[in-house]
């Protein structure tokens, strides 16, 4: 217990060193300057760091599995799908100028709205035909990546430009009402997950062992499902998709701290994932002159991250 609680103090000495030095370097005592630019972007880090974390460390433990995330519902390719869609009908410039909160509110409504429908739809009243319900997910998420392709062949190439910008993610340009609207829904949902980690904890030990102490694991299952993709689905609407974030950051922290004690996890992997955004973005901007993304940087370290996982489990194996 004492080693655990030098590691959250180690993590937050240092999460606190990354921020300090991202709001304070190059800015020579321009405060206001540092705060209006950098401030909006560094909320927008931790939102996505915790709504991130969470929600994966939850779903892997739902489906027993480590490598799986919420992408696999097909929540980021219903955000391409949208994004897509809106481009195709009202145009990519009158779009990207209006960037209104209900366009906002919209795409977290359709991706949270989608999980209902496949949970009411597929996963059935005894909670055990979950990988059925991620078997349709996947299917679902090859139909919507699909038709956004066929729309993006039909666009013009002008109004296609626009929308590959979009579909990356962006700290950059999170508008100020959607990160107050983002920060209020992630304290109901983050209250919601902590509430049930003692649940999780139990979950954790095997479906059969929790059904035996007395939990609803089918009741457990919806219900964390749809907070999961509503986690998932305000994180892609805040920024865009960010694929292998979650997945790169839950590996991290199953060494570091156990996987049956939820709570440690929840505060050590938002942590980690604070580090791993915060100083990734210093490194682009003042190292590398901002010559590629924070989005680019994730896949490609994600990318690589999940063969060499995949590579030493077989090992194990």
């Amino acid at each position: 217990m004492k080693s655990y609680g030098i590691k959250f103090l180690l993590l937050t000495i240092l999460a606190c060193l990354l921020v300090g030095l991202y709001l304070s370097y190059g800015t020579y005592g321009n405060w206001s300057f540092a705060l209006a630019l950098r401030g909006k972007k560094l909320l927008a880090f931790i939102l996505v760091a915790i709504l991130t974390t969470v929600s994966t460390i939850t779903f892997q433990t739902l489906t027993q599995n480590k490598f799986l995330t919420p992408g696999i519902l097909g929540i980021d390719q219903l955000y391409v799908l949208v994004q897509t869609g809106l481009f195709f009908l009202l145009g990519g410039v009158s779009l990207l100028a209006e960037k209104s909160t209900g366009l906002f509110l919209l795409n977290i409504i359709l991706m949270a709205g989608l999980s209902v429908v496949f949970i009411i739809f597929f996963l059935g009243k005894s909670g055990k035909d979950l990988f059925t319900l991620l078997l349709v997910g996947m299917v679902a998420s090859n139909l919507f990546s699909s038709i956004s392709t066929f729309l993006q062949v039909l666009m013009d190439p002008n109004e296609y430009d626009l929308l590959q910008g979009q579909l990356f993610a962006s700290f950059s340009n999170v508008s100020s009402h959607h990160l107050v609207i983002s920060t209020g829904l992630l304290l109901i949902i983050v209250g919601f997950f902590w509430h049930f980690t003692p649940e999780l904890d139990a979950l954790h030990l095997g479906v059969d062992l929790a059904v035996n102490l007395g939990i609803s694991v089918a009741f457990l299952q919806k219900l964390l499902l749809f907070f999961i993709a509503a986690a998932t689905g305000i994180a892609t609407a805040l920024v865009g998709p960010t694929i292998f974030l979650g997945f790169v950051i839950t590996t991290i922290s199953y060494e570091v701290f156990p996987r049956d004690n939820h709570r440690q996890l929840f505060v050590g992997a938002s942590l980690i994932a604070v580090i791993f955004l915060v100083g990734g973005q210093f490194l682009l901007e003042q190292v590398f002159g901002l010559k590629t993304t924070i989005s680019i940087l994730i896949q490609f370290i994600g990318g690589l991250f999940f063969i060499i996982k995949i590579i030493l489990e077989r090992k194990k194996g």
